[in-house]
């Protein structure tokens, strides 16, 4: 029976309590680190955001990061929080200095919400300012004031400290800050705050030439020609193209990193598209213009305005209260601009023109065999034989949409162990009949012809691009023996060839599965790796039996309801260390070579490295 709905039912929360029971709202998402836009990194990029402003307003050329597993330490060399004001700053919603736009003009934060929620959903949090021969410091628990010190006085230079440990009732047991996630978000600072030197743990981040090199260290291969790099007031712009598939974006607002884009990168890839066929004088199709681009796009507007708390999207119209719209400002700059740079480089110009008439013609040859490929699946009925799908999708209404994954795992005896044990609302699978082809070196148009890969692009729906991704999960379960990593090998270079933006957008995971189990008469123990396992023969003592999975196939319905289900562990595939795919493609999946032969001899593990103790 339902509660009756009297006055009683009506509570008002203070920001403390809001921030901690919905950080969602504050945050984005909670997480445990795995994810590179989990909260505790958003935590983290608050934080420095804030010392970035006083960088920007000519507040210090230093920024110094110190991660000792999971406390988080940042100290920067700008005015400092006046001390007085210290406490409302770091716990009071919608206090700052940022409503006041002649001392932080273009600032990333502008609601005195972020400190706050740090604050809030901190384990343990410290700020410590410095002015003027004069310290203050303050310490607070779960957002709870626990200690207000006195000022004193300091031999240190001005600025602030802010020192935190995330709150694991909120963020898990398990969570851990991720190295490469971090190296990424201070190398975007670096890029966009040239003259400013950011370090962590005594590593140090700083570029000279911007948007430029931010692109040079994320292209996938050798650009087509060399990178067109643009700069005017408030707007800075980096592209060439390349041999992939896709369109791949950097975004950037007053230096707050756009994953989801927003105003500002629309403008660019329509003023792009007009600029270049007016250029050209010819009136190409805007996706063959914008085929195989890689762009960094980065302005400053005043009082922004973004979709949520988490500034992943921009959703101003215009670069301020009195300026132009962000479509007329980005659109005036990129005509002038790059019909200049083109007109000075009539190489570039050329490679650029072949590009686009190359990405035309291959695009009315997919149309061709596209319509080919869906005539004969039509007429075969093949789009359910490979595919057990689930109810709910990416995208679709459903409260567990969010949650929609697809398994792709090798052969019969597999699919049916995952099939009988899966969540039918949110778990899909995909059955590979063997191992898959390789797609290394051939063209978009081996989708279509190759039965497999096309039924997976439609169990995807990417056909047409990621907006109508079918799955938030996309997870290779195969066996962790030879075949089973060449399968995995040969399945993220078909993503990584013809969807990167898979990979970008942290959509695809390995799934881990047990090696060993290790049980006696009253426990069982499934370890994951030779480590675990010895824990396991210690924690069961001298009675206990192990059992090594050669497969999935091996593990029974029962068994595999525990590795996808709560307790599942996935290994998300990333493009964090991979400067050159092309290269890197290459090596492992082109034409055997002797330093490929070499490779593997050094690096060969052998079953009986894995032999029981």
């Amino acid at each position: 029976m339902a509660k009756a709905y009297t006055e009683a039912s009506i509570k008002t929360l203070s920001s403390l309590e809001h921030i901690r029971l919905r950080p969602g709202m504050y945050i984005g998402r909670l997480g445990n680190g795995a994810h590179a836009e989990d909260g505790i990194y958003v935590l983290l990029k608050e934080t420095i955001d804030n010392s970035i402003d006083e960088f920007t307003m000519g507040y210090g050329r230093k920024i110094e990061i110190e991660l000792n597993e999971r406390t988080v330490r940042v100290r920067d060399y700008g005015r400092g929080i006046p001390l007085g004001k210290l406490v409302d700053c770091v716990s009071i919603i919608n206090t700052g200095a940022k409503y006041d736009s002649e001392t932080f003009q273009k600032s990333v934060g502008l609601n005195g919400v972020g400190q706050k929620a740090v604050n809030a959903l901190s384990f343990e949090y410290r700020a410590q300012a410095f002015r003027e021969g004069e310290t203050k410091l303050v310490e607070f628990a779960a957002g709870k004031l626990k200690k207000d010190h006195k000022v004193t006085k300091t031999t240190e230079r001005n600025g602030t400290l802010i020192e935190f440990t995330p709150d694991e009732a909120l963020f898990g047991k398990d969570f851990k800050f991720r190295t490469e996630f971090v190296e990424d978000m201070l190398w975007n600072y670096a890029f966009l705050n040239r003259g400013l030197t950011l370090t962590l743990n005594g590593k140090s981040f700083k570029s000279e030439n911007g948007l430029k090199d931010l692109l040079q260290k994320n292209l996938a291969g050798e650009p087509l020609y060399p990178i067109i790099h643009l700069e005017g007031d408030d707007i800075e712009v980096a592209f060439t193209h390349g041999a992939h598939y896709g369109e791949e974006y950097f975004s950037f607002v007053n230096g707050q990193h756009t994953t989801m884009g927003g105003t500002h990168l629309a403008a660019f890839r329509e003023a792009l598209v007009d600029t270049v066929r007016n250029f050209f004088k010819r009136d190409y199709d805007a996706a063959d213009i914008r085929q195989s681009i890689d762009a960094a796009v980065a302005v400053r507007v005043m009082e922004p305005v973004f979709e949520s708390q988490t500034k992943t999207k921009l959703g101003s119209t215009s670069v301020g209260p009195d300026g132009p719209t962000l479509k007329e400002f980005v659109g005036k700059f990129i005509q002038q601009a790059l019909d200049g740079h083109l007109h000075r480089n009539k190489e570039t110009a050329e490679i650029l023109k072949r590009k686009i008439e190359a990405s035309e013609l291959e695009r009315k040859e997919l149309a061709g065999i596209r319509n080919l490929a869906r005539e004969r699946a039509k007429k075969a009925s093949l789009h359910n034989r490979k595919l057990r799908d689930c109810r709910q999708h990416l995208g679709e209404r459903g409260d567990r949409a969010e949650e929609s994954t697809l398994f792709i795992v090798e052969g019969d005896s597999a699919a049916g162990s995952l099939t009988a044990t899966r969540d039918v609302q949110t778990q899909a699978v995909f059955a590979l009949k063997g191992k898959p082809l390789n797609t290394y070196g051939l063209s978009k148009k081996v989708i279509y012809e190759n039965e497999e890969f096309h039924l997976l692009q439609s169990a995807l729906n990417v056909e047409e691009g990621m907006d109508g991704l079918r799955y938030n999960k996309i997870v290779i379960a195969t066996d962790a023996d030879v075949d089973g990593m060449h399968i995995r090998l040969l399945l993220i270079s078909f993503f990584l060839q013809f969807f990167p933006d898979l990979i970008r957008n942290n959509h695809l995971f390995i799934l881990e599965t047990p090696l060993f189990r290790v049980r006696n008469k009253k426990k069982t123990i499934y370890c994951y790796d030779e480590q675990e396992k010895q824990a396991a023969i210690k924690q069961l003592g001298a009675s206990h039996e192990i059992t090594r999975f050669k497969g999935l196939g091996e593990i029974s319905a029962g068994e595999f309801k525990d590795f996808i289900g709560e307790n599942i562990r996935l290994e998300p595939v990333t493009l964090a260390h991979l400067h050159n795919s092309d290269e890197l493609l290459g090596f492992y999946m082109g034409k055997n070579t002797p330093q490929r032969q070499d490779f593997i001899i050094e690096n060969l593990k052998v079953e009986k490295d894995l032999v029981e103790v």
